[in-house]
């Protein structure tokens, strides 16, 4: 029957013209609305709501806030949850939702029910989905994947205890809670950069976060951040650290409860955790399997900080001229072949590691496979079969609180896909026998867990052998129909016979009709229509030059027709019946197993992680088959020989001009000078693209590099005017300092690029100056790209200063002005360049009477800005000491040198330090 099923019947997919698609009027049943798309509220632009929803017996239908025109009045937003309440909880659930779109009045829709139900306007039916095998390639279509259901719950203490923040998150795609507060130096813009690189769809805080309009310092800063994000007003009650930390003990895979002992006094992200899982429980209408679900704490020393502005100027993930533009990092770096790969992959770029035992483990496993074809290839085909696990752990541990077809459907989908996710362990594992390196042998023996066998031994038990999982909907749901074996339950077999009988006469009906009428009927299948008859056209002569009029419901695309009649219409809603009484018995069958499943969740957990990871390091060795990429290695110096830029290297085609880079301790600070338009800015990006390749264990565009493991990435780059928040080029460039200024550490990298260009060139010079010697201070790594010359005499005051510039070239041409060639070439001093500005306007349509009256005013201006700038030889003696000591240092802490090279090496330190005590005069002038 089931060959049958597959040969007789054609599937048409959703979208054609034969396929009308879905009913805009349908509604979905509460319970089986998928998550990730339920909590996509469409809200109203003009107007904002507010849903309030009641457990008990309570009366709140009267409960309307001021200058509130009444439940009527709802904008966009006019879905009603309602449900019966739990015997353990009989208490009210108060849910403000708040659009952050402007509006002239909350609106207040409030309701109390007996019966569970959902009321939904066509534009909020949502349908479930089922984890799909997805290959994403590009960087928007990996932001869309992330961002389809992460829901974030934040507090701040009060009182004393304000600046001290909780924060806890889960995707809905990947069931892990993970766990943070934030209760050091810039607590508020470390929660925004968190905030930005979880992308979330929805935010819970407090209500007593905003009062009568009155936000907090967090709420606004995220209201701010967030302006297209829900946010969703709690009763702080619900933010209970207590029931935050039953929650964790309940809900804990056993094998990852040592988070217990890292949150138990984490009371503010115990107290969001406890609001978000309360939340979930009450939008979902499902709750978790106890002892199911991956608990995390992850600390801000962990990883590196990256903020939201420095991720957006060098193009991590989003491309700042075309949003579905894969010339970003990630794009650069992203061969993954599975969902998890993906997420992976985005949270190391925004995210990276601190810790070098772990990245060295990954640069490893890289090496290893670039040098082993065999277990490349063998890797990449078996990763390429799996489908998103984390989405299929999230749906499997999620336990609903009422049984409809819809949620036996999708349970009984889950355990086909768990078959054919398991089926792949083995011949993943085979690939990983020959491995060598520790990692990649981990990943190994963690697949070697006897549970994986358990689990698949019980599904086959239960589950026919030829049952897979398949795309098409007509073979999945066939699938499905037969997926229990049978003489596992009378009544299921007797329901499949009806289900084949019903089949079988929709099959003998389309063939009598078409010897009726002398067509070429076929039957076909959609999971809009279900079964209905198709028609090619070609060669085909209708009577009378139309269908018979018993065709009804007809649809013609190209040379096909499709269409229906009343009796087929009828044995489609009987098939429809007996196949809900299959998915009830089969779904009575699956609960047993699943219930099993539960105690052994651990090992797919680490599946699960070994199948993302392994996705991910294959995606970074394949960017570096693409270039040529070196092995970084970690130190206290950065030092990167021929070094290239990643994006623009992707764009190009071929290896874009590279250059070298230096900072040590000992020159911290570069200055960085050259005319407009001769690469500064690309090659300040470069320096921060590498450092973080180097840091989540990715080779790295040059012929060698060393890096010193940064803390946090701070970049400010050209900026415009701020209409929205009306600030001014300066504004905003003082907002970013400044911040940079508030958090910086001795271990940051900073990439500062043409500040000070929105004031006059005096207070610009003398801003800049002023932050330059904080930063020279802090001994942070820093590169100063400046069109103020001024700023050159800092290597005359600080020994640490070290002056570099972009060289150009100029080419003269006979009865022209001379032309200048950029060589995008970084050298040693400050530029020698005077009116790059006025040669850059000299290209422009600007007259050459202007054009020489400028040269002669900027020129007497040079003359007597020049003549006050002096250095004193005690000066220059000290700045030669000084680079001497920190280069011996240096040598003494991570040379690998043998004595003989080291005593070369160390003789040439001297000759230098000799020749530069000698070249010193009584005066410098630059």
């Amino acid at each position: 029957m089931r060959k049958m099923l597959r040969s007789s019947t054609e599937e048409v997919t959703p979208g054609s013209s034969s396929d009308p698609g879905p009913n805009s009027s349908t509604v979905t049943p509460f319970n089986s609305i998928n998550y990730g798309q339920a909590i996509c509220r469409q809200l109203d632009p003009q107007s904002s709501s507010v849903l309030q929803t009641s457990f008990g017996s309570d009366d709140v239908g009267n409960g309307l806030c001021p200058g509130s025109t009444g439940a009527a009045d709802t904008g966009g937003l006019t879905t009603v949850f309602t449900e019966t309440p739990p015997a353990e909880a009989q208490e009210q659930v108060n849910l403000r939702i708040i659009s952050s779109v402007g509006s002239s009045g909350p609106t207040v829709l409030s309701r109390s029910f007996s019966t569970p139900h959902l009321r939904t306007t066509p534009a909020r039916t949502y349908h479930g989905q089922t984890p799909q095998r997805d290959c994403m390639t590009s960087s928007s279509s990996a932001m869309l994947s992330h961002s389809a259901s992460v829901l974030v719950a934040v507090v701040e203490g009060r009182g004393l205890a304000r600046g001290e923040i909780g924060m806890a998150s889960i995707n809905m795609k990947c069931p892990e809670l993970v766990l943070s507060q934030f209760a050091d130096t810039g607590t508020y813009a470390k929660v925004i950069t968190k905030l930005h690189n979880l992308m979330p769809l929805e935010i819970l805080m407090p209500d007593t976060a905003s009062v009568k309009g009155q936000g907090t310092k967090l709420y606004n800063l995220i209201t701010e951040s967030f302006p297209s994000v829900t946010f969703t007003a709690i009763l702080r009650k619900y933010f209970n650290e207590k029931k935050g930390l039953e929650y964790i003990q309940q809900l804990c895979v056993p094998e990852y409860s040592t988070v217990l002992m890292e949150v138990q006094t984490k009371y503010y992200c115990l107290a969001s955790a406890s609001a978000l899982l309360k939340y979930i429980e009450f939008v979902q209408n499902s709750v978790y399997a106890p002892k199911s679900v991956k608990v995390t704490f992850t600390g801000s020393e962990q990883t590196a900080m990256i903020d939201t502005i420095s991720a957006s100027n060098l193009e991590l993930v989003v491309n700042n001229r075309d949003h579905r533009s894969d010339h970003t990092l990630f794009g650069v770096l992203n061969y993954t072949k599975t969902a998890g790969g993906t997420r992976r992959l985005r949270s190391n770029i925004l995210e990276p590691l601190q810790d070098v035992a772990t990245i060295n483990s990954r640069l490893d496993s890289i090496q290893e496979l670039l040098q082993n074809e065999e277990l490349f290839f063998g890797l990449k085909n078996a990763i390429g079969n799996f489908l998103d696990i984390d989405e299929l752990l999230s749906a499997l541990i999620q336990v609903p609180k009422q049984e409809t077809v819809s949620v036996a459907e999708a349970k009984i989908t889950q355990v086909i896909q768990l078959k054919h996710v398991l089926e792949l362990v083995p011949p993943l594992k085979a690939r990983l026998k020959h491995s060598k390196t520790a990692l990649l042998e981990a990943y190994y023996t963690s697949l070697e867990d006897s549970r994986f066998n358990s689990i698949l031994d019980q599904i086959k038990s239960m589950i026919n052998d030829d049952t897979s999982y398949m795309k098409s909907g007509l073979h999945m749901r066939t699938q499905k129909c037969y997926a229990v074996r049978p003489d596992v339950n009378e009544f299921l077999d007797i329901a499949r016979r009806a289900y084949t009988e019903v089949v079988d006469d929709i099959a003998g009906l389309v063939d009598r009709l078409g010897e009726k009428y002398s067509l070429p009927l076929r039957t076909s299948f959609s999971s809009a229509r279900g079964f209905f008859i198709q028609m090619r056209l070609e060669g085909v002569i209708l009577p009378g030059g139309k269908l018979p009029e018993e065709f009804i419901k007809v649809t013609k695309q190209k040379n096909n027709y499709g269409f229906t009649t009343l009796d087929l219409m009828k044995m489609n809603d009987h098939c429809e019946e007996a196949l809900k009484e299959i998915f009830h018995i089969s779904y009575v069958v699956v609960s047993r197993f699943l219930s099993e499943v539960y105690e052994h969740i651990y090992c797919l957990y680490k599946l699960s992680d070994a199948v993302s990871m392994l996705d991910m390091l294959l995606s970074l060795a394949h960017a570096c088959t693409v270039s040529e990429y070196v092995r970084p290695e970690f130190t206290d110096t950065l030092a990167i020989k021929q070094g290239r830029h990643p994006i623009l290297e992707r764009i190009s085609g071929q290896q874009h001009i590279s250059n070298n880079s230096y900072i040590s301790e000992g020159s911290n600070f570069i200055i960085i000078t050259g005319p407009n338009m001769s690469g500064k800015s690309t090659y300040l990006k470069q320096v921060a693209l590498c450092q973080i390749m180097a840091q989540i264990g990715s080779f790295v565009p040059a012929e060698y590099g060393s890096f010193r493991i940064a803390d946090q990435i701070f970049t400010r780059i050209g900026v415009d005017d701020d209409f929205e928040t009306n600030s001014s080029t300066f504004m905003v460039e003082m907002k970013e300092v400044s911040y940079i200024i508030h958090n910086a550490s001795a271990k940051s990298l900073i990439i500062i690029d043409e500040l000070g260009r929105g004031t006059s060139p005096e207070e610009g010079v003398g801003i800049c100056h002023s932050v330059c010697e904080f930063l020279i201070n802090l001994k942070a790594f820093t590169l100063f790209a400046t069109h103020f010359l001024e700023l050159c005499q800092l290597e005359t005051l600080y020994p640490n200063v070290e002056n570099q510039h972009m060289q150009v070239q100029h080419v003269k041409k006979e009865s022209k002005a001379d032309s200048v060639v950029y060589t995008y070439l970084l050298s040693q001093g400050h530029s020698d360049e005077r009116n790059y500005g006025i040669r850059a306007a000299e290209m422009t349509a600007l007259p050459l009477d202007i054009i020489q009256e400028a040269k002669t005013v900027a020129e007497k201006i040079n003359q007597r800005l020049w003549a006050k700038h002096y250095s004193d030889p005690a000066t220059l003696r000290q700045r030669s000491v000084y680079r001497l000591g920190t280069r011996l240092l240096q040598t003494a802490r991570n040379s690998r040198l043998d004595p003989q090279s080291l005593r070369h090496y160390l003789k040439g330190l001297k000759r230098h330090y000799e020749t530069e005590l000698q070249n010193s005069p009584e005066t410098t002038e630059e």
